[in-house]
């Protein structure tokens, strides 16, 4: 089976893009929703977090996701705390998961995969890209947030230029070119490699 990553910037479209694979039946694991989901149940996680943020880190015992938000959003050094805490128990849980798949490829999206040093991990990289003026109107409705929030969040994240040209395939989300067709020719693609391999 082949591992595939599926990567992009913030508000390019990648959780659309992993929605039309499921489609076709691809599994997906999807990294946020797993982190936020670990941060949530485990116990060693919560430890953790608390340890480094305080006990106002969780409400109710559920994450407070905005006093975490304020914190390392501000501060560079605190939010690679948080990764360094969330990140390895992620990463575990998503070769647990892909080592339990059955189906030709599976696919899991993070938005940090050359970040965090993860390429390794995968045969392929699918990249999504979108021009930074509608990844900011994307983020900004969807989030509801300020963009001078947006782009700060925007600029940790690696030069959208150079993540594209390390992807081993690429899908454009910028509302004029059809992203199905682009998803469709990924999968034949995939699929033979898949067969290759066996």
């Amino acid at each position: 089976m082949l591992k595939i990553g599926l990567t992009g910037g913030i508000g390019s479209g990648k959780t659309t893009v992993a929605q039309i694979f499921t489609v076709l039946s691809v599994p997906v694991y999807y990294a946020d929703e797993a982190a936020k989901e670990l941060m949530n149940n485990s116990e060693d996680l919560k430890e953790q977090i608390i340890q480094a943020f305080g006990y106002q880190s969780y409400k109710e015992g559920k994450l407070d996701r905005a006093y975490i938000a304020n914190i390392v959003f501000a501060d560079e050094k605190k939010l690679d705390l948080l990764n360094s805490i969330v990140h390895p128990a992620t990463i575990q849980d998503g070769e647990d998961w892909m080592k339990k798949q059955k189906t030709p490829y599976a696919i899991k999206e993070a938005a940090i995969i050359f970040e965090a040093r993860l390429e390794n991990n995968f045969d392929y990289i699918i990249g999504v890209t979108a021009p930074e003026a509608l990844r900011l109107q994307r983020v900004v409705e969807r989030d509801r947030s300020s963009e001078e929030k947006v782009l700060e969040r925007m600029h940790q994240q690696m030069d959208e230029k150079e993540k594209m040209e390390r992807c081993d395939f690429v899908i454009v989300n910028d509302g004029v070119q059809a992203v199905l067709p682009q998803v469709l020719a990924i999968h034949e693609s995939l699929l033979k490699k898949a067969s290759l391999k066996v």
